[in-house]
């Protein structure tokens, strides 16, 4: 992986077998078992386990590190990351919603990805006036009541990126940075003063990997050119055809 690309490895899992996640089971840390072991029902103790062995088996495709040597630290607002030395220069970030775990990989940048299930998940204008920024609300209510559902995950996996590659959590007000879509494929994200940023430093991508899921991701732009993304499966290499629906626009 080259500076210019971040790579998206997805984990679809019902499509992950028993029998890999139990062979597999000795790659996690006497941590994440005892993590693990704490969820009360199995399929949460089966999407955390799936999580971390996408984590440690990815992140060794970047470097010469066994998947269960990887050790991570949280950053002052939580955030985990990568403590091995012989890495620093790699970012990770995870996101899960019901049936899909996503893991985005980059090299010296920002990093924050996100993924809803819309079908499973649900949306209401309340939310959005609790949680929203002024503008986001305004357009949501304008849009007809058939689309508001994936319009409101639109705003929410955007939102749900850009704090998570701030790296602040929910220190970061929601309703002080808005997004809004300038044409059908398009996506630009305003940042209030109080936030100390600048949003031509961020550059946003949307997909749908299936119909059911949708998939953000906010990058830190830090070179010359716009990185590729190259979406995969944790069970193939073999890079996936990802049709973007928004992109923010290029360098």
């Amino acid at each position: 992986m080259t500076v210019d690309e971040i790579h998206l490895w997805l984990a679809f899992t019902g499509d992950i077998a028993e029998d890999t996640l139990r062979a597999h089971r000795e790659l996690l840390s006497e941590e994440e078992l005892a993590q693990e072991a704490r969820f009360r029902f199995e399929k949460d103790r089966r999407r955390y386990r799936i999580t971390r062995l996408l984590v440690r088996t990815t992140l060794s495709r970047y470097a010469s590190i066994d998947p269960c040597a990887w050790r991570f630290e949280a950053n002052p607002y939580g955030r985990p990351e990568i403590a091995n030395a012989e890495a620093k220069d790699i970012t990770f970030n995870v996101s899960h919603t019901h049936g899909l775990v996503v893991l985005g990989v980059t090299r010296h940048r920002a990093l924050g990805v996100d993924v809803e299930n819309f079908h499973a998940r649900e949306a209401s204008i309340d939310i959005a006036q609790h949680f929203f920024a002024p503008q986001e609300v305004e357009a949501l209510e304008a849009v007809p009541a058939g689309e508001q559902r994936y319009r409101f995950f639109e705003y929410w996996t955007f939102k749900e990126t850009y704090i998570k590659a701030r790296g602040m959590g929910l220190s970061l007000p929601l309703d002080k940075f808005h997004f809004h879509f300038p044409h059908d494929r398009g996506v630009a994200i305003t940042i209030e003063p109080e936030l100390a940023d600048d949003a031509a430093r961020w550059q946003f991508w949307q997909f749908r990997p299936r119909p059911e899921y949708l998939v953000a991701i906010c990058a830190e732009r830090n070179g010359a050119q716009s990185p590729a993304v190259i979406v995969r499966t944790m069970q193939s290499e073999e890079p996936l055809a990802a049709e973007f629906l928004r992109v923010s626009h290029e360098w």
